[in-house]
């Protein structure tokens, strides 16, 4: 076995040239190298307390799998991840470690932590390439649990139950499987093919996804359990988006970020002539400081734009995206218009322009600077406008990034199903729901949160699913 590594430095992910990714869809980042895995893994101290198992939302044995890249055992490596997790090269993709698991490490104590999430990623892809046998598939134990959603949270609950023996449907309403993880995540961050991946590793164990069923619409809930379904999980996510309320939300060039990154995503609309459009060049202005948000300012970059301002109203300091993120949009020169917060995006109307002009198409965006006053309830620096700061920006597309809130479709066909303020389904720890037999997680619930926050509340409804079923 390799020494011990003792530097205080992770070994750095390699990449693409900034100037190259910001004009194509693929992969950033290029993955470790065998000898760099194990190189990595030795600066892991194996701590017997695996402080690091408790910043991770669905318990990873993290000292364990890294200790079999130690032995250049990866496959070994990928088996201990897989107990707890069932999307693994997802997760080692797009999980902010940063905050959870790696904020944990002893390492990060004196030095860098150890890179958790980039070890994740270099053992699924190798099981993704060498690994060429099909998962077994578990006897049937009878009984039938139907999934809603087939993002993050619907997806490990399937894999969970299936794992277990339950003969699981997910109903899905988009054409292919993979929900935020598809339409969501650009492909210079999560290829698809990933995706497709672990979700045909899901169906080799007994899952069977059905697309292009809405449910709430061609398929409610009462329905579901009429077709000898025992329990049902909703994992439908939060793809409602937020707007601000301004003037000008309505012009031609506004997009919601859900609408803009689905149509670059999953309609493939930076193909030439695309079926569906998308404004592509020009100067574009993203609202918004979190993940979504890098993604959309990100995206427009490779779809042609001019120009790309993200547009933040606290400080870096405050900003909520990835750190790794933020590093990409800097260094593929995405400009960061901090401290500052729009108040109405004007149009103009040229009649002459093939589209319909009826509504104008926009033109520029005013803005006003802020400053941080006191703390709010989450313990942030509350932004206060400057009076008489407000100045304008030419613009010709705008993206509002500033959240989502939960699918009302479900809600609003199901009885007795009860949801908060904000529209999130209640469930109590469990994940279960005011209505007997019915179990909700991930965004769903919360509101738009992170891929491994979602997992987590899909182990833990499917856990109690088995104990419900079991009984």
């Amino acid at each position: 076995m390799a020494k011990a590594n003792m530097s205080l430095l992770r070994n750095p992910m390699p990449a693409q040239e900034p100037l190259v990714r910001a004009r194509n869809f693929d992969e950033v980042a290029l993955g470790y190298s065998e000898e760099t895995a194990i190189d990595e893994a030795m600066r892991c101290l194996g701590c017997k307390n695996m402080p690091c198992v408790d910043g991770c939302p669905v318990k990873i044995h993290i000292p364990d799998f890294i200790a079999e890249i130690k032995k250049g055992d990866f496959e070994a490596a990928y088996q201990i991840i897989s107990k707890s997790s069932s999307l693994p090269a997802v997760c080692g993709r797009v999980c902010p470690q940063e905050k959870q698991c790696e904020s944990k490490c002893i390492r990060g104590i004196k030095g860098e932590s150890v890179g958790i999430g980039r070890l994740e990623r270099f053992v699924a892809d190798w099981h993704n390439t060498f690994c060429l046998e099909d998962p077994v598939k578990p006897q049937s134990n009878g009984h039938k649990v139907a999934v809603v959603g087939s993002g993050p949270s619907g997806l490990t609950c399937a894999g969970d139950l299936a794992k277990k023996g339950y003969e699981v449907t997910v109903f899905e309403a988009l054409h292919v499987a993979g929900g935020v993880l598809v339409y969501g995540i650009p492909e210079f961050r999560l290829p698809k093919a990933i995706v497709a991946k672990e979700v045909d590793t899901l169906k080799k164990l007994g899952v069977k996804i059905e697309t292009n069923v809405v449910v709430g619409k061609t398929l409610t809930v009462d329905e579901i359990f009429d077709m000898d379904y025992e329990a049902v999980f909703i994992g439908s996510g939060a793809g409602l988006p937020n707007f601000m309320g301004i003037p000008g939300e309505s012009l031609k060039g506004v997009y919601s970020a859900n609408e803009f990154l689905t149509r670059s995503n999953l309609m493939k609309s930076y193909r030439e002539n695309p079926t569906t459009p998308i404004m592509k060049g020009g100067k574009v202005a993203v609202v918004g400081g979190g993940n979504v948000a890098m993604d959309a300012a990100r995206t427009a970059l490779r779809l042609g734009a001019e120009k790309v301002y993200i547009i933040y109203r606290r400080s870096m300091q405050e900003l909520p995206a990835r750190h790794e993120e933020v590093e990409h949009a800097i260094e593929e020169g995405i400009e960061f218009s901090l401290l500052c917060a729009p108040t109405e995006i004007i149009g103009y109307t040229n009649p002459n322009d093939p589209r319909d002009p009826k509504n104008g198409f926009v033109k520029a965006m005013k803005r006003i600077k802020m400053e941080l006053g006191e703390l709010d309830a989450r313990g942030r620096r509350r932004p206060v406008e400057i009076e008489g700061s407000e100045y304008e920006i030419e613009v010709d597309t705008v993206i509002m990034s500033i959240g989502t809130s939960p699918n009302p479709l479900i809600k609003s066909t199901t009885d007795g199903l009860e949801v908060n303020a904000r529209g999130g389904i209640i469930v109590n720890e469990d994940g279960l729901t005011s209505r007997g037999g019915v179990y909700a997680g991930g965004d769903a619930v919360t509101g738009a949160a992170t891929v491994i926050s979602a997992m987590g509340a899909g182990k833990t409804a499917a856990s109690a699913i088995d104990e419900y079923l079991s009984k």
